[in-house]
C-alpha cells in the first residue's frame, strides 16, 4: 500500500483519480480549497478507512508524509480561471513550487496534471510534444496557459537540478461524471442547455474543433504515466485524437438527450483556439494507452449524471 496524496482531490478527475486509488487498495490523502472542487464529488468516499481529506489551499506549504503526489489543484475552465486570474497563476505556479518541495523532502514521485493549453491557438495540427505553442501571454486566458507552462518548466528543474522523480502529462478536453454544471466548458454547457430545452450557445461559427476524451479513459493514462519507468517523464499528451466540430457535439447532444433547444451563436472568446487534437502516438508508444470509449457511449453515461443532478435541483 501506498500513501499518495492528490491536491485538487474533489475536483472532476481529483475525484475519479481518488476513487480509483482507492479501488486498487491504495491509500489517499485527498487536498482541495473548494474553490472548484466540490464536496459532493468525495461524499462516497469518505467513510472509506484509506481516504482522508484536508481542506488546503496549495499556495501554501504542505507538510505530510506520502509516497506519491498527483498536482491536479487549479481551476481548469475559463469562467472559473479568469475569475481571480492572480490567483489562478499562483496555484499553478506557488502550488508546483510547493508540491515540488514536498516531493524532494519525501523523495515522492510526483505527477503534473499539465494541459493542452500550453499549446495556445495551434500553427500545428495534431499537436506532438515537440510542439512549443503559440500563446497570448497578455491575453486573459494566459493567467492558466502561462501558469501551467511554467509549471512545467519548474517540474523539469526539479527533475534536473534535484533529481526529484516527475511525470508531467498534457491533458487534453475531458468530460464525464463529477463535472461542474457551472463550469462554462462545452459538454457541461450544451448538456444542461439541452435538458433544460434552452438556447445552445455556440460561440463563434461553431467549426472549431476540441477533441474530447471520457474520464475513465483519463486516468488510465494518469495510473500508466505515473507507474512507468524513471526514464518517462514526459511531458507526455493524453487525450482522445477524434476530432469533432463544436456543432457536431451541439447536434450529437441534442440527439441524445432529445431536446428542443435552438442553437444560438455568440461571439469567439479572445485566443479561443480554433483547433485542439493530441497527436498521442508517444502515450501509445510509451504507455500503451489509448482511449476506449467512444464519443456517444461516453455523453450518454455524462447525460445521465447532469439529468440527476436536475432532477436533484442542483
Amino acid at each position: 500500500m501506498k500513501r499518495i496524496l492528490v491536491t485538487g482531490g474533489a475536483g472532476f478527475l481529483g475525484s475519479h483519480l481518488c476513487a480509483r486509488l482507492l479501488a486498487e487498495g491504495q491509500e489517499v490523502l485527498c487536498v482541495d480549497n473548494f474553490f472548484t472542487g466540490r464536496r459532493r464529488n468525495i461524499a462516497g468516499l469518505l467513510d472509506h478507512r484509506n481516504f482522508e481529506f484536508l481542506r488546503h489551499d496549495v499556495t501554501f506549504p504542505l507538510y505530510v508524509e506520502v509516497d506519491e503526489i498527483y498536482n491536479l489543484a487549479c481551476p481548469a475552465s475559463p469562467i472559473h480561471y479568469q475569475f481571480d486570474p492572480v490567483q489562478t497563476t499562483k496555484t499553478s505556479v506557488i502550488g508546483a513550487i510547493n508540491m515540488l518541495g514536498l516531493a524532494k523532502r519525501v523523495r515522492a514521485k510526483i505527477f503534473q496534471a499539465s494541459t493542452s493549453e500550453v499549446y495556445g491557438d495551434p500553427s500545428v495540427h495534431p499537436q506532438p510534444e515537440s510542439y512549443w505553442g503559440h500563446v497570448n501571454t497578455l491575453g486573459p486566458r494566459a493567467c492558466y496557459d502561462e501558469g501551467k507552462r511554467c509549471a512545467e518548466t519548474l517540474f523539469f528543474d526539479y527533475h534536473r537540478q534535484h533529481q526529484v522523480r516527475i511525470k508531467v502529462a498534457r491533458i487534453f478536453n475531458t468530460y464525464g461524471p463529477n463535472m461542474n454544471p457551472q463550469d462554462g466548458r462545452v459538454v457541461s454547457n450544451f448538456i444542461v442547455q439541452a435538458l433544460s430545452n434552452k438556447p445552445i450557445t455556440l460561440y463563434g461559427d461553431g467549426t472549431q474543433t476540441r477533441s474530447f476524451c471520457y474520464c475513465d479513459d483519463l486516468i488510465e493514462g494518469f495510473r500508466r504515466l505515473m507507474d512507468s519507468g524513471p526514464e518517462i517523464t514526459g511531458p507526455i499528451n493524453l487525450g482522445n485524437p477524434g476530432e469533432f466540430t463544436m456543432r457536431q457535439l451541439a447536434e450529437t447532444i441534442l440527439d441524445l438527450t432529445g431536446s428542443t433547444s435552438s442553437i444560438v451563436h455568440e461571439p469567439l472568446p479572445m485566443d479561443d483556439p480554433r483547433q485542439r487534437q493530441p497527436d498521442i502516438t508517444l502515450a501509445r508508444e510509451k504507455l500503451g494507452w489509448e482511449p476506449t470509449i467512444a464519443l456517444k457511449a461516453g455523453l450518454v453515461r455524462t447525460i445521465a449524471y447532469f439529468e440527476a443532478l436536475l432532477a436533484e435541483g442542483v
